[in-house]
């Protein structure tokens, strides 16, 4: 993990950007002082998206995606490779409305990404969006921005290919309640993402009891 790279790569497998600075790159496949070396290599490469106004740097589709997780299974990243194994299972939990799976598969994804603590709400739905990873086959993955004290809910829009699939928003709380991120969630009418979606739709509420360090979940369905 030389300088944070390992926990940069797990938050672009979750979706996020990273912050990078190319200035300290020597131009060649030897030479790499810090993370932020490897990772204009990798820009160079066209394994990244380099932002140039936000100078920040993201997996840019679900293809390249694949590439890293084939690069991390063979590595000692044994944690974020039976992650993002296990996801297909948590995503088919889901669907099946088996609320307690999906909260120990969560909790799962929590144990084995020890990087990824829970001390912001970056983290707290980093480890969501790594946990659902295999959902990127079905679906369009989209953050909602955070507001309050909640933590940014997560949609999933089906792919035109997989339309029988429903769409998904899960809303995420910390210290709080698993039904009222259910409430929440029908209180901002599914969030933007779903504000032109009609078709069923799966309403998930997850809740990270700081102190069982344990989380609950409750699923709902209806029709929107």
């Amino acid at each position: 993990d030389m300088d944070g790279l390992k926990d940069s790569v797990v938050r672009m497998l979750a979706g996020e950007a990273v912050p990078i600075h190319i200035g300290t790159f020597s131009n060649d496949m030897t030479t790499f002082a810090m993370k932020d070396d490897v990772l204009t290599l990798l820009v160079h490469l066209g394994y990244l998206t380099y932002n140039s106004i936000n100078e920040t740097v993201s997996i840019p589709n679900k293809e390249v995606s694949r590439e890293y997780v084939n690069a991390i299974s063979t590595m000692n990243w044994h944690g974020v490779a039976d992650s993002v194994e296990s996801s297909r299972k948590l995503l088919e939990s889901l669907w099946a409305m088996d609320a307690d799976a999906v909260a120990a598969g969560v909790e799962k994804a929590h144990e084995e990404i020890s990087i990824l603590q829970y001390n912001d709400e970056n983290s707290l739905s980093c480890t969501i969006q790594l946990a659902f990873y295999f959902a990127r086959e079905y679906y369009t993955m989209v953050r909602e921005l955070p507001a309050g004290k909640g933590f940014a809910d997560v949609c999933m829009i089906p792919r035109p290919c997989h339309l029988d699939k429903p769409a998904i928003v899960i809303e995420l709380k910390w210290d709080k309640s698993a039904v009222g991120a259910i409430e929440q969630i029908k209180e901002k009418q599914y969030g933007n993402a779903l504000k032109d979606y009609q078709g069923n739709l799966l309403l998930a509420g997850i809740n990270y009891n700081r102190k069982t360090k344990k989380h609950e979940c409750v699923i709902e369905t209806m029709q929107k």
